[in-house]
């Protein structure tokens, strides 16, 4: 195990826009972000982060441009199908629209999104060395696909030990905040709105979330901790800057009849960046090879105006009471959150600083680490701190609903259920059908009350708010071999009660069944694993 933070261990904050790389500095004995030749864009001496854009030059060989080296050979203005940028929002979801194929292979956001840490990676190996830890972070409502495709990409990964933690609780730990603290980290970037109410304490307990260990991926392992950061409540929204700049575009397009494209929407996004420390913007853009001009103007009045009529603020104002809710049920009121820390580039827009002044003295607010706070306090996990979580999302059994002739689920886990849990819930099931031989289970993944999609409108990716009546359920183990959990000696037959389940969770998120046949008196499983838990 390692002992003490060292120059071989890296931190990756792998966001929608862009991407932060931490690393420990020996001679400073601070972390610090890393600079990588061509891949980094330098928007100040602190902050050297990194594009989150992709041009695929051969699909076949996977030989890929990516970061500001996009940026510089122009590859992002030409509309080009070979040019992605906010691919990380479509990995692990259902994708309504067109994806291209290049060179004969069929093209997934999970592709690109491997294609792009894997050039991180290699460029960070040819610059700085081995690298020997690696913490990844990831967005508080992602659903168990996406840290799927994480685990999976890991594997290939050359790297000895791989880790993962929550970008909020990550955030937590950068600001260095003071031990027995609650914290709410609002976590705005170009994709994602996440707000997660955090306790660090002072105690001794076990090692945070290990994906890899040398050859083997892993769960949770033994070793001696220094903190333990717990996460009292989360809600979260698929909304982020690249939602910003498309309103920006759209005002445009409707007021000066310009076109949607990269070029309109990368200088959307500059205004955007600009009035959040002026008043007044301008972005003038001239193409030497059409010889067309672009010149486009705001001001911030106009801005929050176009925020205010898209229901920024009340997406945010809803966000808040989910927390606020949550955190009520365990005991902590909005008057005792201690301080209040801010990430991510969209936390830099006065209309959002404003928004979060409502609710919070200005003194508890910190947002001078927006840029680097999540890598670097995911840094930390490679030596210190286990993170005492809760599970992201509710998960239901399917079942049969005779008063709407479909399939139906029934809640079993809700949004927020602390584990290890020794017994979650008691089930009673019977027979469906005559001479009955075998039993079914099958449980989903339940979205939010408040779900997004995920979509294109032409070559744009973008999300829409569901109502709750369209929530969305990811079935875990609906798979020949996955469902059938019991056979039934003597078949089973509607009218009476049959088997007996009991659910729990063990302390590496795996939801685990135990069956009693009631007429046989027999036990058929014990602490059998059906699936691992988000």
């Amino acid at each position: 195990m390692i002992n003490s933070l060292s120059s071989n261990s890296y931190a990756i904050d792998f966001g929608t826009s862009n991407t932060a790389i931490a690393r420990w500095n020996l001679a400073t004995g601070k972390a610090e972000l890393v600079k990588l030749p061509n891949l980094s864009q330098q928007l100040s001496s602190q902050h050297p982060l990194i594009p989150s854009l992709v041009y695929v030059e051969d699909a076949a060989t996977g030989k890929v441009i990516v970061g500001q080296a996009v940026r510089d050979r122009g590859l992002d203005l030409a509309g080009d199908a070979r040019f992605f940028a906010n691919f990380k929002r479509g990995i692990g979801t259902e994708i309504q629209g067109f994806l291209p194929e290049l060179d004969g292979v069929k093209i997934s956001f999970e592709q690109v999104g491997s294609w792009f840490l894997r050039e991180l990676l290699t460029n960070l190996q040819q610059t700085a060395g081995e690298v020997k830890s690696l913490v990844l972070t990831v967005p508080v409502d992602s659903f168990e696909s996406y840290r799927l495709w994480l685990m999976d990409m890991c594997q290939s990964l050359a790297v000895e030990q791989i880790s993962i933690l929550d970008e909020p609780t990550a955030a937590a730990l950068g600001y260095s905040a003071a031990d027995r603290q609650s914290l709410l980290v609002i976590d705005f970037g170009g994709g994602t709105l996440d707000l997660s109410l955090v306790q660090l304490s002072a105690g001794t307990a076990n090692r945070g979330y290990l994906l890899k260990w040398g050859q083997r991926m892993l769960g949770h392992s033994a070793a001696q901790t220094k903190n333990t950061a717990k996460v009292i409540a989360k809600a979260g929204d698929n909304l982020g800057g690249a939602d910003l700049d498309n309103w920006l575009v759209d005002y445009f397009v409707a007021t000066q009849s310009l076109d949607k494209s990269s070029l309109t929407t990368r200088l959307a996004e500059r205004l955007k960046i600009q009035l959040s420390t002026v008043t007044e913007a301008k972005e003038v853009y001239f193409d030497d090879e059409t010889l067309e001009t672009y010149e486009l103007s705001l001001d911030r009045d106009r801005f929050e105006q176009i925020l205010t009529q898209q229901g920024l603020i009340n997406r945010l104002d809803s966000l808040m009471e989910r927390l606020l809710q949550q955190s009520k049920r365990q005991g902590i009121t909005i008057a005792e959150i201690d301080a209040v820390l801010l990430v991510g580039g969209s936390v830099q827009i006065p209309a959002v600083q404003q928004w979060v002044r409502k609710y919070f003295d200005e003194v508890l607010v910190k947002h001078q680490l927006q840029f680097e706070a999540i890598a670097v306090g995911a840094l930390q996990v490679s030596q210190s701190i286990e993170v005492q979580d809760f599970l992201y999302h509710s998960y239901g059994i399917r079942y049969w609903n005779r008063k709407t002739n479909r399939h139906d689920w029934h809640p079993i886990i809700e949004q927020g259920q602390a584990y290890p849990m020794p017994q979650v819930k008691e089930l009673v099931l019977g027979a469906s059908t005559p001479h009955q031989s075998s039993i079914e289970v099958i449980i989903g993944e339940l979205s939010n009350d408040t779900t997004t999609e995920v979509f294109f409108d032409g070559d744009r990716l973008v999300t829409r708010t569901l109502s709750a009546q369209d929530r969305v359920v990811q079935p875990l183990n609906d798979s020949e071999g996955g469902r059938s959990i019991a056979r039934l000696d003597p078949p089973g037959n509607p009218g009476s009660d049959r088997l007996k389940l009991l659910f729990s969770i063990n302390p590496e998120r795996y939801l685990c069944i135990t069956v009693e046949d009631l007429l046989t008196q027999k036990s058929l499983l014990n602490n059998y694993i059906l699936v691992k838990l988000n």
